[in-house]
């Protein structure tokens, strides 16, 4: 950032801070979930264009093609440009229905921004507004508006769509960015690590049946309950006898169904859940054990059993080089409070992981809570609220992000 001033960069995000919580509350107010991204995609472009600034649309969709995802290009200004910087933020809201009291809540019934997917859109376009207007700059961009975090792999799409691959006269994306904002932390902290940052995050249903029959009579059945009972204490042992006990892993039935009277037996039952892990080795031997424990169980009880294993997001893995640069970069970030190396990862999952996975890459969390908030409603719950006051870290970061 030799060339560009703090003062400049400082003046520029200060400047901006008033039309960017606009933009975030409005966002806020208009949820929409994933692949249905429509008016946030068109708030994007129409933001991209009003800055001048060359994108691509109808990006990261089931199909290719039919995507609400946006890529933004802005060139270098230098005659032998740096590797071209790839900045992330994801854009789809949650089935919530929304209990914050702020004036501009979701008019959207049942759905809200209890991720903060708002805050990280408006974040990437204050970097695109802020960047734009500065004269040097050492290196290409590309801003990547992607759909479709919140389970439906939309990083994984919009790389299939080509949203860091060369476009023309734009280079192909040699690094990439992401943040996420964290309520756990103080306001304006960056926190990251390097290597595994979050869980690759496997989920499965099963379903064990047996025979129905009279509650009174349990001779004449095959109860797929008392099955199912010793499957989830069985699974267990994946966690305290299969891995290595410096090994992270989690197995976690979430949802068991079966039977609705008092005085019958059920033919069958249905558990979800999800498995996290933190190494390939462990997540393909998590699975080996899952379903011997799940297959021989219901065998021993004289059940039969299917499994529906749906791998999810692989794991959010740091380029080392990329969390260094991310935390010598929030040192310097006027905005940010403090930097903060994450001392074991987070079990969570983020699609993230895609693009860490084919260029070096980092993901790091932003403080959302000021330092006195006893009460920190967390992601994913029906108060919380991402906080303005981390819109200027957010872009700073970004923005040094983008001009090192």
């Amino acid at each position: 950032m030799a060339s560009t001033t703090t003062d400049e960069l400082t003046d520029l995000i200060h400047a901006s801070l008033n039309e960017l919580t606009a933009i975030r509350h409005d966002l806020h107010a208009h949820p929409e979930l994933m692949f249905t991204e429509s008016r946030t995609s068109a708030a994007v472009q129409q933001q991209l264009g009003a800055l001048g600034i060359d994108h691509a649309i109808n990006m990261g969709g089931r199909e290719k093609g039919t995507g609400t995802g946006v890529i933004g290009f802005l060139p270098a200004t230098v005659e032998d440009p740096g590797p071209c910087i790839g900045l992330r933020a994801d854009m789809d809201a949650l089935p919530i229905i929304e209990a914050t009291g702020k004036d501009y809540a979701s008019t959207t019934p049942e759905i809200m921004h209890a991720c903060g997917h708002d805050g990280h859109t408006t974040i990437l376009l204050g970097a695109a507004s802020v960047l734009s207007r500065i004269s040097h700059r050492p290196n290409p961009v590309r801003f990547v508006f992607q759909p479709a975090e919140e389970g439906g792999a939309g990083a994984e799409k919009m790389i299939r769509d080509g949203a860091i691959a060369a476009h023309g006269k734009h280079p192909a994306v040699e690094k990439m960015y992401g943040l996420h904002g964290w309520p756990q932390y103080d306001l304006g902290v960056v926190g990251t690590r390097p290597g595994p940052m979050l869980a690759a995050t496997d989920t499965f249903v099963v379903r064990v049946s047996g025979k129905q029959g009279h509650a009174a009579y349990p001779h004449l059945c095959v109860d797929p309950i008392v099955a199912a009972a010793q499957i989830v204490t069985a699974l267990q042992t994946i966690c305290s006898r299969n891995a290595m006990p410096t090994d992270s892993v989690v197995v976690s039935v979430t949802s068991i169904h079966a039977g609705s009277a008092f005085n019958v037996i059920p033919e069958t039952v249905e558990m979800k859940g999800t498995v996290r892990t933190l190494r390939s080795e462990t997540r393909a031997m998590a699975q080996e054990h899952f379903r011997r424990i799940v297959g021989q169980t219901s065998e021993a009880m004289g059940c039969r059993s299917e499994i529906q294993w749906i791998p999810g997001y692989p794991v959010t893995r740091n380029d080392p080089s990329e969390a260094e640069r991310v935390l010598r970069t929030g040192e310097q970030a006027v905005f940010a409070r403090r930097t903060e190396v994450i001392e074991a990862p987070t079990l969570g999952g983020e699609d993230f992981s895609y693009y860490c996975g084919a260029v070096p890459s980092c993901f790091f969390f932003l403080g959302l809570s000021e330092p006195d908030q006893e009460d920190r409603p967390g992601l994913h719950t029906d108060r919380f609220d991402f906080n303005d006051g981390a819109i200027a870290p957010g872009v700073e970061m970004m923005c040094r992000l983008a001009l090192s």
